[in-house]
């Protein structure tokens, strides 16, 4: 019997069980659409996160409080581990610094919020005039505090696009008080929407005050988060940055050997580093994903055991009428084979279906719209192929190693 035959026979075989063949399918099915619906999800996260760092431009350089190795080491004790960054530090960045064109540093935390009787707790966010720039920021009504605001510590405040909606609904926001903390705040602008930062924050939802007054006047600190600093250009960035480590080396009065007490990242690294949480994210949810599949496997080995109980007198007329054991052996295995590749075909069908669904419930309810890459498909009808071969081998050669006299007289 060649593979044609043995393909016809396990159709015929399976065409004869309709609802349990389609139960069977079902666990291959479900993993099926698992694995690209997962996967999908963490592939539209790692787009996300990589345009949204692009979106940052290729010459900025972010600047964190915290030890790490120098020559671009890891953070040992991580970022914000330690506050070792000033206000002066950012103003010397900007007055000392040749190849850095603008600088914003940050210092805030979250707060809460209130207009009238509404109230939510939101980020607020101490910086500069610059920041905008910097940050690729842009003022949808109103304007953005100015360099005299910061000089002065005004209570002032540009508000982002969810939190003007959470706190406003259909007001207009400029000129109106909101209280943080407590404290009265005039709103001069609100930010033009941005969308999910895609595990990075909501830049929606956070309002903007001077830098004085968030440390001096609303949360009493001394020190500032990170610093942001845009180079001249994209080829000055490396300039920039060493620059930047000699100076806040030689203000921190750091001894030769010493490591940093700060962490310098570029673009570069960010993307390296949301390229590797987004593979981590990918793996987890493509195990997740895979378990099932697995599970439908062992459906599907169940059922062919069954089967072959089922069969065992046709199995062993066949042997008397002249099949060979590999022949026995081909024909369960192709059904095994069929019924998983079938249940991965409809499940790669489903999955998309939902994808094209559920896209743009995703991308409101998390940041980012699922995105269906042909390997993850390759990927999963591949592994649903494996699934019934690795499934089907033991229920196949259980029935070929049947007697053929022992099987003609089972009853």
């Amino acid at each position: 019997m060649n593979l044609w035959e043995s393909v016809q026979v396990a159709l015929e075989g399976l065409a004869a069980n309709k609802l349990r063949s389609a139960l069977t399918m079902l666990g291959v099915i479900i993993g099926v659409f698992a694995v690209i619906a997962m996967l999908a999800i963490a592939e539209g996260a790692r787009v996300q996160m990589m345009s949204n760092i692009q979106s940052m431009g290729t010459d900025v350089v972010m600047v964190f409080s915290g030890g790490g190795g120098r020559g671009g080491g890891p953070a040992r004790g991580g970022f914000g581990s330690s506050q070792s960054l000033t206000l002066d530090d950012a103003y010397a960045i900007a007055d000392e610094c040749p190849s850095v064109l603008k600088v914003a540093p940050e210092a805030g935390s979250n707060a809460q919020v209130k207009y009238r009787n509404v109230n939510t707790n939101t980020q607020v966010l101490g910086t500069t005039a610059d920041y905008p720039s910097v940050r690729n920021y842009k003022v949808a009504s109103g304007k953005f505090f100015s360099t005299s605001d910061v000089r002065s510590s005004s209570r002032v405040a540009v508000i982002g696009f969810d939190t003007a909606t959470e706190l406003f609904a259909q007001l207009t926001p400029v000129g109106k008080d909101i209280r943080i903390n407590g404290s009265r705040f005039r709103v001069i602008g609100v930010l033009a929407q941005k969308g999910s930062q895609g595990g990075f924050g909501n830049p929606d939802d956070q309002i903007l005050i001077p830098v004085t007054t968030s440390m001096n006047r609303l949360f009493g600190l001394e020190n500032v988060r990170m610093i942001s600093a845009r180079a001249t250009s994209s080829d000055t960035l490396p300039q920039a940055q060493e620059e930047i480590t000699q100076l806040l080396r030689k203000r921190h009065r750091l001894a030769t050997d010493a490591e940093d007490d700060f962490r310098i990242m570029t673009q570069t690294e960010f993307m390296s580093f949301a390229n590797q949480a987004a593979n981590i994210f990918s793996f987890l949810l493509g195990g997740v994903a895979a378990l099932s599949l697995l599970v439908g496997g062992i459906g599907i080995m169940n059922i062919m055991l069954v089967s072959v109980t089922e069969r065992t007198r046709e199995i062993g007329i066949r042997m008397a009428l002249g099949a060979r054991r590999r022949d026995i052996l081909l024909q369960f295995l192709v059904e095994s084979v069929v019924l998983s590749l079938a249940g991965g075909g409809i499940g790669v069908l489903l999955g998309l279906l939902l994808v094209a669904w559920a896209g743009s419930f995703a991308a409101e309810t998390l940041g980012s719209t699922p995105v269906v890459s042909m390997t993850s498909i390759v990927l999963s009808f591949t592994f649903s192929a494996f699934v019934g071969i690795f499934f089907g081998i033991y229920p196949a050669q259980k029935a070929a190693r049947l007697d053929p006299i022992d099987a003609l007289r089972y009853e």
